[in-house]
């Protein structure tokens, strides 16, 4: 469940006092930071992305079903959280880009074992701060877990933010990741990088692997690229976004697809891991190769 927001307190570590937007206090470095002050401050830390309510909120959330299914992920999110509460009383999660419930994170937020604490660039009722993940205004080893979904792609140095998640996290702590890697752009200028597979475990060289594969595979990939290219022919994003969901039979073709073959062409990937005291080498980078060549 969400964390009162009085138990920042137990967990900040920032050389200032935070300016605050409503009730949200802002932790960012200006300096070194893709955000800009004038505008996040006077603009009340709204999204820089369409997350309007109404008609547009229904198509958005279908859209992500269609995309995004959620059935390895809540697999995912129960081995963690189950790991979590096996190992501890209570656990303390840390969830990066929390301003909308992940797809298929909800046990996260339902879990009475768990304490969520939530950041994003913007203000919103699923998150008590707002940061940029570049910096984590954090104590070192201070959480017993960081959640990172469907992030990585829209920060500016992925590395860094692994980086951060790392030192944030207990010598024993968790991490649970969800990347791209055969997606089209999405959030436009906010849209920087993809991984293979392997090349998110490198990303995560840091940890040692509990769990890796894919989390949309190539049928799932496919409804992506299609949905582009009908955009690209009509000049229409609205008939991209119809052409997904009336393909979204595309995404039962990965229940037949082998999971080797998904990894060469997986619409996204994910990591579970646990923070280690000695990372990969790149020695032992290619017998990480989990796909069918």
């Amino acid at each position: 469940m969400l964390a009162p927001p009085e138990r920042l307190a137990d967990f900040v570590d920032w050389p200032a006092e935070p300016e605050h937007v409503g009730r949200w206090p802002v932790y960012v470095d200006y300096d070194d930071s893709i955000l800009d002050r004038t505008r996040l401050l006077s603009g009340g830390a709204v999204s820089e992305i369409d997350r309007s309510s109404g008609v547009k909120a229904v198509i958005r959330r279908a859209l992500r079903r269609v995309t995004n299914p959620d059935g390895r992920t809540r697999g995912n999110i129960d081995t963690l959280v189950d790991t979590l509460t096996r190992e501890r009383a209570r656990a303390t999660v840390l969830v990066v880009g929390g301003g909308d419930i992940g797809n298929g994170a909800d046990r996260l937020y339902s879990d009475p074992g768990v304490e969520v604490l939530a950041f994003d660039i913007y203000a919103g009722e699923n998150v008590q701060f707002v940061a940029d993940a570049h910096k984590i205004p954090f104590s070192d080893a201070s959480v017993d877990a960081v959640v990172v979904q469907a992030v990585l792609e829209h920060v500016l140095d992925p590395a860094r933010v692994v980086a951060e998640i790392h030192r944030v996290l207990r010598p024993d702590g968790l991490v649970y990741a969800e990347t791209p890697f055969l997606q089209q752009v999405h959030e436009g200028p906010y849209d920087f990088t993809r991984f293979t597979e392997s090349g998110h475990r490198w990303l995560f060289r840091a940890f040692s692997r509990l769990d890796s594969g894919v989390v949309g595979g190539s049928g799932v990939q496919l409804i992506w690229t299609l949905g582009a290219v009908a955009a690209g022919v009509t000049r229409s994003k609205a008939v991209g976004r119809l052409t997904r969901l009336t393909l979204f039979w595309l995404r039962f073709l990965d229940h037949v697809i082998p999971p080797s073959m998904q990894v060469d062409g997986a619409s996204g990937v994910f990591f579970l891991g646990r923070r280690a005291e000695r990372p990969l080498s790149a020695a032992e980078m290619p017998g990480q190769y989990r796909g069918a060549q």
